[in-house]
């Protein structure tokens, strides 16, 4: 039996004990990533909560096998050293300097998944690319969340203390062959256990799991993201495209169910100007003129002058963003492109030739612009713009008072706002879309305005109100521009952000944004309340029908004010699954199956209606026209046939 006295069992156990404390701390942190978003995924029980944690296992193994496989291997590799203390020593470095960097992603998560409401994803790197503010932010985030910082020094101080109460004594090899014989079947059954733990299990016909899977274990959707943790979400979307054409149903059937050419007959005496204003983090939440037959008690509105505004204008009580970051309603508002799982803006298709009202404008021979107070390129919109066709771009650099800057992201929304308003009409008829800034972490406004207004219930109800003072201010000076009357004006978000009331945190209504057509000329008739479900991608479509635009025009939306009707199809996705509101229902699909279907008032997702709806025909439609809908989407994107 000498051959096993060569078998190292000190080291095996070690290093299983080093992987053990892993997993204890990924629990650790899942529980308080619940603790900090509980507002946002609702738990009922301590045995649901436990059974989340559980499932989240198989996440968690995947995420730990990625970050620590090269300490194992070095671990195990039979190189006679590896009880050394300067071996040791080298491994501790290695296994808390990955660990720290990827056990740190779940901290950051437990900040900014109430703004994004999904778990961090490679596309947080396109966003980081076009930033130059970074280290600001992350300043700002922990002077604002010293909680969490707190919690992320105490937890790895703990997990060092508990790495190094068990050490690895040295000890040379006697007998070098059984030494080397014990190392490689040890080396063979760990990196099979290693393919399998990334993989998420051993079967040759499954492919490896990933973000969709977490939801086979929840019964909501939002529960998806206890399951999960942040450096499997991360690791998992890099490199990936998830673009893929799908057969669900012939050409005709998408022709006849989803239209994705509408053709719209208006006749325009005198072409109007267009302002599309894309507001910062508007979430409909902030706007009493919204939230009137809500029932929400105690609410309190935030935005005084939009709500004025809305009462003299065409609002959509019932709108839906298309997408979860601002590059993503620049898509969805311009071009009527939504986001998916995969960002259009950041795959590799989305520099293709594309209709949008840019372009359908610059057909039309207006003057189109877009301004935005960021450095030039913040946020992917200089690319972006480009690509659209826009005839200018107004950034900071033109702007030319750094004075007015904010420190952080951009010029403050009133000086912006007043040169916006200035700058534009110097050619008739003119396209031009403002993107604001300042209703943004990390929640601020100019000092000189420190007490003006309330500070609300969290910290995005101060910046909101500033950005609404900065809009009502932005209409005294254009009322007196020779461009005024003759132009519609759009309101709307990008896309959510805090929530305080708990109707605004059901699944769906994380997306809900205002929208809003004004116009001081009569003429457009853009007045009232109309309860139907509109989407961002609608906007273009109503654009192009009401300055004249007598073409086809390719759009997922559809025009708000023809009398031509075609039935909502609403499209976004919470970043693993598809989601769609057609008809009475609300269907959520993987790729591949339809895998929800809740009522369309079950807005928080709560109630499954998949098995008792298996024989209804609306749902057996709704599921076809979903799937329809995702096959044209693939198609035209993949095949760049967006025009």
């Amino acid at each position: 039996m000498k051959l096993f006295k060569e078998f190292r069992k000190q080291e095996i156990l070690v290093l299983l004990y080093r992987i053990f404390l892993a997993y204890f701390f990924y629990q650790i942190a899942r529980f308080l990533f619940w603790y900090f978003n509980r507002g946002l995924i609702k738990i009922d029980s301590v045995s649901d909560y436990f059974s989340l944690s559980f499932h989240g296992i198989a996440f968690d193994t995947t995420a730990i096998l990625y970050v620590n496989a090269l300490f194992i291997l070095l671990s195990i590799i039979p190189i006679v050293i590896n009880t050394k203390k300067g071996y040791q020593k080298f491994l501790f470095w290695l296994y808390f300097i990955t660990n720290g960097i990827a056990y740190a992603m779940n901290f950051g998560d437990m900040v900014y998944f109430k703004f994004s409401q999904m778990r961090l994803t490679s596309a947080a790197l396109q966003v980081a690319k076009h930033e130059n503010n970074i280290f600001k932010v992350f300043t700002s985030s922990v002077v604002q969340n010293p909680f969490v910082l707190i919690w992320f020094v105490v937890l790895m101080a703990l997990w060092i203390f508990l790495y190094k109460k068990v050490e690895v004594t040295e000890r040379r090899p006697v007998k070098l062959i059984p030494y080397f014989i014990w190392s490689v079947v040890v080396l063979c059954l760990t990196a099979v256990l290693t393919v399998g733990g990334i993989r998420g299990d051993f079967k040759h016909s499954t492919r490896p799991i990933n973000l969709v899977d977490a939801n086979r274990f929840v019964k909501l959707p939002s529960q998806g993201n206890m399951v999960l943790n942040s450096t499997f979400s991360f690791f998992r979307t890099l490199n990936t495209n998830n673009f893929k054409e799908v057969h669900f149903v012939d050409e005709k059937f998408i022709e006849e169910n989803i239209h994705p050419y509408k053709l719209y007959e208006r006749k325009v005496a005198e072409k109007p100007n267009i302002v599309i204003f894309i507001v910062e983090s508007f979430s409909r939440e902030y706007s009493g003129a919204f939230n009137k037959d809500k029932n929400i008690k105690d609410y309190v509105s935030y935005t005084p002058f939009m709500d004025s505004l809305a009462a003299q204008s065409l609002i959509f009580p019932n709108t839906f963003a298309n997408g979860r970051q601002s590059i993503h309603g620049m898509s969805s508002v311009l071009a009527g492109i939504p986001s998916l799982t995969d960002a259009f803006t950041s795959s590799p298709y989305s520099n293709q030739k594309i209709q949008s009202i840019v372009s359908v404008c610059n057909e039309m021979g207006y003057d189109t612009s877009f301004y935005h107070g960021a450095p030039n390129g913040s946020m992917g919109f200089l690319g972006f713009g480009n690509i659209l066709g826009f005839k200018h771009y107004f950034g900071k650099t033109e702007y030319n008072n750094d004075n007015d800057f904010d420190g952080m992201w951009a010029i403050w929304d009133e000086p912006f706002l007043q040169y916006f308003a200035k700058n534009v009409g110097k050619k008739q008829p003119f396209m031009a879309t403002v993107f604001t800034a300042s209703s943004h972490h990390p929640f601020k406004i100019p000092e000189k305005y420190n007490g003006k207004f309330k500070k609300g219930k969290n910290p995005m109800h101060e910046p909101i109100q500033y950005t609404d003072y900065s809009i009502k201010k932005y209409f005294e000076t254009a009322k007196k521009q020779p461009w005024y009357k003759n132009t519609i004006f759009v309101f709307t978000g990008d896309h959510t952000n805090e929530v305080y009331y708990s109707e605004y945190e059901k699944i769906m209504n994380r997306f809900a944004v205002p929208l809003i057509f004004y116009s001081p000329n009569p003429e457009y008739q853009l007045k009232g309340v109309n309860n139907e479900f509109a989407q961002q991608i609608d906007i273009y479509p109503t654009l192009a029908d009401l300055i004249g635009y007598n073409k086809k025009i390719r759009s997922w939306g559809r025009s708000l004010v023809s009398e031509k009707k075609y039935d909502p199809i609403i499209a976004n996705s919470d970043g693993s699954v598809e989601q769609f509101i057609i008809g009475n229902y609300i269907y959520r699909f993987d790729g591949k199956d339809v895998v929800g279907i809740f009522d369309k008032s079950d807005l928080g997702l709560e109630k499954n209606l998949l098995e008792q709806l298996k024989k209804n025909p609306e749902a057996e439609k709704g599921e076809k026209i979903a799937k329809a809908w995702y096959q044209d989407y693939m198609n035209r994107v993949i095949n760049r046939k967006l025009y």
